[in-house]
């Protein structure tokens, strides 16, 4: 297998997980739960960190337009992914159903208002991240990944979970705007911890990447 194979096969791999567990986020995102007894979250918070990686370890290999062709997709998709549900909730389940039409409404009801945050907030978000990240790179000569990989964090995910959670628990009136800000704040700050905690991991997958791809030294790619 050639050079450009090889890299095909890894960009196919990376981008399965990364929507795979965008979607899936959004699917699981209406249960909120509780973290260490401070603050309340959306469960699907649990999933971010791995697309957080995903996000990085594509950018270093792909570049911006890899980043930015992804990001389109997936929203294409977490957007088709709102019209299937939309029409789940329209057709009525018959009355032997295990899952009644309340239950099944209930549940992805609420996940609509998340998939409409996540899209204007993992837009946007995506797009900061792989630019901020390029600013560090460059600055940095293509060194100290891991300044380069939670800077970008730093930035994007500030806007991102400020307005996914403001259209997803704000606005259909989950919770009230002080509400809101304590567990933004707190989920801002959860999300910078697993960030810091997924630096050795970022470098275990940049280790794995370039050894599959047989690269035994550093390279630019394209912006």
């Amino acid at each position: 297998m050639d050079f450009n194979k090889r890299k095909d096969v890894v960009f196919i791999v990376l981008a399965g997980f990364f929507i795979t567990n965008a979607i899936v986020a959004e699917l699981i995102g209406g249960k909120l739960v509780q973290f260490f007894g401070l603050f309340t979250q959306s469960i699907g918070i649990i999933l971010w960190p791995i697309v957080f990686l995903l996000t990085d370890l594509i950018n270093e290999h792909y570049g911006m337009k890899g980043v930015r062709k992804l990001t389109y997709i997936t929203v294409g998709l977490i957007a088709y992914t709102f019209i299937l549900i939309s029409i789940g909730i329209k057709i009525h389940a018959v009355g032997f159903s295990p899952v009644n039409d309340a239950n099944f409404n209930t549940v992805f009801g609420q996940s609509q208002w998340i998939i409409v945050g996540s899209i204007v907030a993992f837009f946007f978000s995506q797009l900061v991240d792989v630019y901020v990240f390029w600013v560090f790179r460059n600055k940095t000569n293509g060194k100290y990944i891991w300044l380069r990989a939670t800077g970008s964090t730093v930035v994007s995910q500030l806007i991102d979970t400020f307005v996914v959670q403001f259209i997803a628990f704000v606005i259909p009136g989950k919770w009230a705007f002080n509400e809101f800000l304590k567990n933004a704040t707190w989920g801002y700050g959860f999300k910078l911890l697993v960030a810091l905690c997924l630096i050795p991991f970022i470098y275990l997958g940049h280790y794995a990447i370039n050894k599959f791809l047989k690269i035994h030294h550093h390279s630019q790619v394209n912006e």
